[in-house]
């Protein structure tokens, strides 16, 4: 049976200071610190995060974002943030200010796309009026 959740809210629960960033599914790892003593304790293990400010090609602005180091290499290996946001799933997202981030730039993109087509219609119905002069 479907769900009326959406995809990615179906994805594996994330912790709550990862939705204010572009954590790429990094999550808390827990584990024991295991000395000479054998005396094991229980420690964690967060996600290396960095405060990071970067250029958005659509938007032509910087966006000041926590970001993961594992998520800074995708991004440069996808060639830059919009085409990171764009061409991942919302599911592997695993974050509401990637998807209002994703949501923007998707509206902005489609904005751009209505006046260039329109600009390219003006341009054929002047050039096809002075064609029948």
């Amino acid at each position: 049976m479907l769900s009326a959740q959406p995809a990615y809210a179906l994805a594996r629960a994330t912790f709550k200071r990862a939705q204010r960033g572009l954590f790429g599914g990094k999550h808390i790892q827990f584990g024991n610190n295991n000395p000479f003593s054998k005396k094991k304790t229980r420690r964690n293990w967060l996600p290396n995060v960095q405060n990071k400010n970067l250029y958005s090609e659509s938007l032509s602005k910087f966006i000041e974002v926590k970001v993961t180091t594992a998520v800074l290499r995708t991004i440069d290996k996808k060639g830059g943030l919009d085409r990171y946001l764009l061409e991942t799933r919302d599911k592997n997202l695993f974050s509401e200010k990637a998807l209002e981030l994703k949501s923007k730039i998707m509206r902005h993109n489609n904005r751009q796309a209505r006046l260039q087509a329109k600009a390219t219609e003006a341009e054929v119905t002047s050039a096809s009026a002075s064609a029948s002069l």
